[in-house]
């Protein structure tokens, strides 16, 4: 039974190796020390339960950071049955969420002109954990290869369409292979490309990175694991736009692009198209692709309010 003695040895030791190799041999790099340093507490949270926290959240947004798609690898092929069981679906969105962004809106975050500090964002991302969007504008921007899509057998391309936005220094030094800094017109161009294609922006918010706003994702219905979460298992981690679909019946034809083209299945076609108003997320998809200019965003109040960080101070 001696061996069992040298279990918590070996695990220290396997752990201290994972970490060397996860910073490719040096002891820590620039953008690892910097991660772990800016730990900072959550909101009302006390001082007592800080360094635990601190602890907690640096190892998380690490692993997070360090494996993304190992990470989400795991999340999307093992994880989402068991983030759907009664009870788990809203401590999950908690902790990882996105809000849906209309293209203009993307627009607006990658062209900030100014320096943004907002924080309380509850009664825009309705998630008790989203609470800060801190930009030093113009925002730098780095691109990724998407780990949801990385997971699938068949992802959908171009693949590096995640947006890092901020500072992107722990990206490009653990992922230098997948993953390089864009200027503010490639940035653009990725996100007018994506909408072409039918893929819906999200800013998504992390628990694993200290509690603010962290990217925008360009999100397919076939690969995203947020997506997949709320559509197919009902784990609400995808919030409104603010904004809905409005149908012109006068300007439509009833040619269905429109509903082919929904990621939300939202909208039907019989002798002119409808939104269903529960299901519509803002997105703008219907809008981009219909010829006849029949289809509208209008925002509704109901959905809660736009993430636009031209009206944020």
């Amino acid at each position: 039974m001696a061996w069992l003695l040298l279990l918590p040895v070996a695990l220290a030791l396997g752990l201290l190796a994972l970490w060397l190799v996860g910073e490719r041999g040096h002891l820590m790099l620039p953008s690892t020390r910097a991660a772990f340093r800016g730990r900072g507490g959550a909101p009302g949270e006390r001082d007592s339960d800080r360094p635990k926290r601190r602890f907690r959240d640096a190892l998380h947004a690490y692993v997070y950071g360090r494996w993304p798609y190992q990470y989400i690898d795991f999340c999307v092929n093992a994880l989402l049955p068991v983030m759907a069981a009664p009870g788990a679906k809203r401590w999950w969105a908690d902790r990882y969420h996105g809000k849906v962004l209309p293209t203009e809106l993307a627009r607006r975050i990658i062209t900030l002109d100014r320096e943004i500090k907002r924080t309380d964002l509850e009664r825009v991302i309705p998630y008790p954990t989203a609470r800060d969007i801190v930009l030093k504008g113009p925002p730098a921007v780095t691109l990724l290869e998407c780990p949801c899509r990385h997971a699938r057998e068949n992802p959908c391309g171009p693949t590096d369409v995640c947006m890092i936005v901020g500072d992107g220094s722990f990206t490009l030094e653990h992922h230098p292979q997948r993953s390089r800094s864009v200027t503010q017109a490639e940035a653009l161009a990725v996100l007018e490309a994506e909408h072409r294609r039918g893929h819906v922006h999200t800013a998504y918010f992390k628990d694993a990175m200290d509690n603010r706003f962290y990217a925008i994702c360009n999100c397919c219905r076939c690969c995203c694991g947020g997506l997949e979460a709320m559509i197919e298992h009902g784990v609400p981690m995808v919030a409104s736009s603010g904004y809905v679909a409005n149908v012109d019946e006068e300007a439509c034809i009833a040619c269905g692009d429109c509903e082919e083209a929904c990621p939300f299945d939202a909208i039907t076609v019989n002798a002119r198209a409808s939104v269903d108003w529960e299901r519509c997320m803002g997105c703008g998809v219907c809008e981009g692709r219909c010829e006849m200019d029949a289809m509208t965003l209008t925002h509704d109040e109901r959905k809660g309010l736009p993430l636009d960080v031209a009206t944020l101070h």
